[in-house]
């Protein structure tokens, strides 16, 4: 009824009002609008003196009795409202029109109707709550924030929980996060998060504001979904399943609001008709999930509904639902690449802007009749290694900016001799200058599936310190002397250098040769040119090199790996573009031993080089921390590892490391690239730290199981390398130029910059992420889905919901859900040939496997683990980035020849150290041997005696004496 929808908008605001008409538009709910305030028998006009609600209630009662009457009383009429004065008084005026409550109407009406009758309990008791809260607020929509000297004492108290707002992206309306920090947090002994239910509760908090929050009474905790949930409505909690309650609160102040600049599109023209007069007032969307919408002042609203554009919040009082901001500028179209890269980068509060006058201008001048050159002043300064050493880089194919190259050399004393070159990016950057502080700024390279973003100028990053083939270059060198068997370290140096690198080779090209393989030489440009013989010595000479610093690297680490190294599993996904940014194909990363090789040299060098400037500046080095993991992060991965009789023990590294070695399913080696995977996702993440803020303890490397560890071997692309370089400078200069202390940061110095570094590195995984997602989507949303068999692949299923599964696709390298019950209630039936369909029915979950059962056909069960075949599509968004949706078609596994060739069994980096281990116990024991037959030999060849005791010694000296010598003595 028109009076009815009315009523709704003035008492409950637009956004229901709007809610209620697309219900009753919603031709599955045959419903009708009566316009009864247009038809001139029910229209009733309003008295002088009588309120609004009064007069609507008479229209809607009025109009009641004349659609009676136009039945011709053939049908009772139900009138339902909670206006107890109008149940009195129009209760029993009309005959066969009924006037009551609605708890009175379920009552009657649907009494058996259990969800419905807790349905409107619940609605009820949230009235009263909401209605005490507004009589306490005085009609706002939010509590006013605590002021902040009384939250500093609450925190200190431990009356309050400090901690950082996370949004969960998929349920955003419904679930937040506070991650707790600070001191008083430990008084309160929580070792959870805390849930922050709904959007009241949040009190205008956004997603990554530092949060005062106040713990709700025990009997008021909530626990987390177990369901998945796509995020499109705002309404996702109704009839959904729970998780054990956990610690849940409210925010009562914001200590740190970490607002920034947002990515927003505005409503289509269907959603601007409803703005009304007002329409100069428009309600955005963000492009991220976790952010409200935001309401600005604009009156380019309709031309800027194609467009991705930037806003910023400016205040939220609480008096508003919604925040209010403004309009800064267009970013690009809808759907178009640059505009959906920009967006990224924006998201991610990435600045790209290019390099400035003043940095150029400080950069050396290159050009073909003046090329760069080593000066005389430098030759003599370092150590020349360019006819002594053969060094070689081994990196991605295109890769342009070569941090690092390595050496190995067999010593004249026999030992060996590696050492790992970086490039001496110090020696451009100059501390404080123009470069070093934009550089400094955006704190590492962004890495985008099609592009990169240098944090150094082209100049420097693919050219003057690129250690690149057959040129010479400043590098700053980490050296050890190696024992020839064992591989012990006898003697480590630091040297500034100058070295030419012979080979820049790809890991391709290297694990061809490392594999015996020599076809793996016509990819290498730089044997291209020589004749037969001198190509096969250097080839010789090459291949020797690869293969023993491979061997080196597996002694490393399988001495790591006793100490409880982990072997961790992360998802990789390289996008093939062809000369017109075209996709030509998604190809997951194929690990390769060399990749393993080269990883194991640097954490070398980073090793040693974090213990030389911790020994030099114990208060003041830059370190890299990887702290324990909170246990309860592990209970997935424990109990899915459970489901195929697997125990993973947890207490600490080296136990979970030996467990994951042991949870091998011989019949299928994704089940522990799945399990090595969530061990990963349970870790915290590594991060930058200044020694001086952080107690000993705290130094420890829990991945690579390194009391201390640092990044040194990536100058061009991290700036914490360029600060690890000068520490090292400074710690083995010898009075030279080469280091100076003045340009050395103090503990607070760079603790504020560890911080910084921190917050950038975050935002490149994310960009590098999320680049990555638009491009898979980019790929499968030209394809047809019937057509084209790229678009079905092979899954695993690694997680179990209550409405559906969470799936791996490895040939794509794609995590998604997989719903087992649509919108309308259905849920999948496999047919008698393997394919799907949806038919009426129910789901029952477990922990280790989901039942579906429809009502006419038998039922189907899915564990952990089950490979099914998958149909990837896409589902487009307006407002949002576009995903990825998985669909099972079968609950059989889809088998291709290139699935059957990347399960093919590969030698496994375990098996690899399993070998090693007992390679060095044979060869120690071998050696043993023959250390002991070489003694024995010596003995039987210069002893004295042929006896076997000194009984026998005594017999032999006995008979000498009793010779008579005489007749050898001549003439």
């Amino acid at each position: 009824m028109q009076t009815a929808c009315q009523a709704m908008q003035h008492q409950r605001g637009r956004r229901q009002y709007n809610k209620l008409r697309n219900l009753v538009r919603d031709a599955r709910h045959d419903c009708i609008m009566f316009f009864n305030e247009f038809q001139l028998l029910s229209y009733l006009p309003r008295e002088r003196g009588e309120s609004l609600e009064k007069w609507q209630t008479r229209s809607i009662y009025n109009a009641s009795v004349w659609y009676y009457n136009h039945f011709a009383g053939q049908m009772p009429i139900v009138m339902v409202t909670d206006d107890e004065d109008s149940i009195q008084q129009l209760g029993s005026e009309t005959e066969g029109v009924f006037v009551i409550s609605f708890k009175n109407y379920l009552d009657n009406f649907w009494p058996d109707l259990k969800a419905a009758h807790e349905l409107f309990e619940s609605i009820v008791h949230s009235r009263r709550e909401r209605e005490n809260e507004s009589q306490e607020n005085h009609g706002k929509e939010y509590p006013e924030h605590v002021p902040v000297e009384m939250l500093e004492a609450g925190i200190k108290s431990g009356r309050y929980i400090q901690g950082v707002l996370n949004v969960n992206k998929h349920r955003a309306q419904v679930e937040a996060f506070v991650r707790l920090q600070g001191a008083s947090n430990k008084e309160k002994d929580l070792k959870n998060d805390v849930l922050i239910y709904g959007t009241k509760a949040r009190n205008r908090a956004i997603h990554g504001d530092v949060v005062a929050v106040e713990l709700l009474p025990k009997s008021e905790w909530k626990g987390r979904t177990a369901a998945l949930c796509e995020n499109e409505t705002e309404d996702k909690t109704s009839g959904e399943v729970y998780g054990e309650p956990m610690p849940t609160g409210k925010v009562v102040g914001i200590i740190q609001k970490n607002w920034r600049d947002y990515v927003v599109t505005f409503p289509s023209k269907e959603e601007s008709q409803s703005h009304g007069k007002n329409a100069q007032k428009v309600l955005v969307t963000p492009w991220d999930y976790r952010i409200p919408k935001i309401r600005i002042s604009t009156q380019q609203a309709e031309a800027l509904q194609d467009f991705r554009v930037i806003v910023r919040i400016d205040s939220w009082e609480s008096t508003s639902v919604y925040p209010n901001g403004h309009f800064v500028r267009v970013l690009g179209r809808i759907g178009d690449l640059e505009g959906e890269i920009q967006t990224i980068l924006v998201e991610n509060s990435i600045s790209v802007s290019p390099f400035s006058e003043a940095q150029m201008c400080e950069m050396p001048v290159v050009i073909p009749e003046k090329p760069w050159k080593v000066s005389p002043e430098e030759e003599l300064r370092r150590v020349d290694l360019r006819d002594t050493h053969l060094v070689f880089s081994i990196d991605p194919k295109g890769c342009e900016d070569v941090d690092d190259a390595l050496s190995i050399r067999t010593l004249p004393n026999g030992n060996l001799e590696l050492g790992v070159h970086i490039a001496d990016v110090t020696h451009f950057v100059a501390a404080n200058s123009y470069t070093d502080i934009e550089a400094r700024a955006r704190a590492t390279t962004y890495y985008l599936a099609d592009r990169r973003y240098d944090m150094l100028p082209a100049v420097l990053s693919a050219n003057l310190c690129s250690l690149l083939g057959n040129v010479d270059r400043y590098a700053v060198s980490v050296i050890w002397e190696l024992e020839n068997t064992s591989y012990e370290i006898k003697e480590v140096w630091y040297h500034r250098t100058i070295i030419r690198s012979s080979y820049k080779l790809c890991y391709e090209a290297a694990q061809a040769l490392l594999d015996g393989d020599l076809t793996g030489a016509d990819e290498i440009l730089e044997l291209k040119d020589m004749g037969e013989d001198t190509r096969k010595q250097k080839l010789d000479e090459l291949t020797w090199a690869i293969g023993k610093l491979t061997d080196v690297a597996r002694h490393i680490r399988a001495k790591r790996d006793s100490c409880g190294a982990l072997e961790l599993e992360g998802i990789e996904v390289r996008v093939l573009l062809d000369d017109k940014k075209n996709i030509d194909d998604l190809i997951p990363r194929q690990p390769l031993e060399v990749h393993e090789t080269i990883a194991e040299c640097m954490i070398l060098a980073n090793h040693w080089v974090a213990k030389k400037i911790w020994e030099t500046f114990p208060h003041q080095a830059l370190l890299r921390q990887h702290p324990p993991p909170r246990q309860e992060f592990f209970s997935e991965l424990r109990e899915c590892a459970g489901t195929k009789g697997f125990v993973i023990d947890t207490r600490s590294n080296k136990a979970l490391a030996d467990s994951l070695d042991k949870a091998v399913d011989p019949s299928d080696p994704l089940v522990n690239r799945l399990l090595r995977s969530m061990a990963t996702q349970a870790m915290s993440n590594a991060l930058y730290f200044s020694t001086g803020s952080c107690s000993k303890e705290e130094f420890f490397h829990y991945g690579l199981a390194l009391d201390k560890y640092t990044h040194f071997t990536s100058p061009i692309r991290r700036y914490a390398d360029i600060i690890a370089h000068r520490l090292l400078l400074v710690a083995t200069s010898k009075g030279d130029k080469s280091g100076t202390k003045e340009n050395l940061l103090s503990n607070k110095e760079l603790e504020e910059l560890c911080r910084h570094i921190n917050n950038r590195n975050r935002a490149a995984q994310h960009a590098q992420k999320q680049s990555t997602e638009l491009f898979q989507c980019m790929y499968f949303r030209d394809k047809s889905l019937d057509g084209d068999e790229q678009c079905t692949a092979d899954g695993i299923i690694y997680s179990i919901r209550t409405n559906g599964v969470l799936v791996f696709v490895p040939r794509y390298g794609i995590k998604g859900a997989a719903y087992l019950k649509n919108k309308e209630g259905l849920v999948l039936s496999c047919q008698a040939d393997g394919s799907c369909k949806w038919k009426p029915g129910c789901l029952q979950r477990f922990p280790s496997k989901i039942i579906s059962a429809p009502t006419a056909e038998d039922s189907v069960t899915l564990n952990l683990f089950d490979h099914v075949a998958v149909k990837i599509s896409v589902q487009s968004s307006r407002c949002h980035t576009d995903r990825i949706q998985l669909h099972i078609t079968s609950c059989k596994p889809y088998k291709t020849p290139e699935l059957e060739l990347s399960q093919s069994p590969h030698i496994s980096r375990t098996d690899l150290v399993r070998e090693v281990t007992k390679t060095v116990e044979e060869a120690q024991l071998a050696h043993d041997k023959a250390k002991t037959k070489m003694i024995e030999e010596e003995y039987e060849e210069y002893r004295q005696t042929q006896g076997v005791s000194l009984y026998h010694l005594l017999e032999e000296i006995k008979d000498l004496a009793l010779l008579d010598v005489s007749a050898d003595s001549g003439a």
